[in-house]
């Protein structure tokens, strides 16, 4: 999700700042315009000292990420067969 990149003039961004903080706390940088000139850009703060446990638990206590229902609670692979990435890439080619 950090690859995205959203534009919104300061009109718009004004009115509609919840939303735009939504969005950078889902990983989107926000560039604002006055009047067509990009003038300030909205990110989010890098968290690069985390762990990916406590990214895991960042993203769950957000309700962006759910843990698998397994019996065990453990993660378990989405992918039925070994190679499905490989496969799914190939495709796009």
């Amino acid at each position: 999700m950090r690859s995205q990149s959203l534009v919104y003039s300061t009109y718009e961004a004004k009115a509609r700042f919840s939303e735009i903080l939504r969005r950078v706390r889902d990983g989107a940088s926000v560039i604002v315009t006055y009047r067509g000139e990009e003038v300030a850009v909205i990110r989010p703060i890098d968290d690069d000292d985390l762990s990916l446990e406590q990214r895991v638990a960042q993203l769950q206590a957000r309700g962006v990420l759910d843990r698998a229902r397994t019996p065990s609670g453990d993660l378990r692979p989405v992918a039925s067969r070994e190679g499905a990435l490989a496969r799914f890439l190939e495709s796009r080619n």
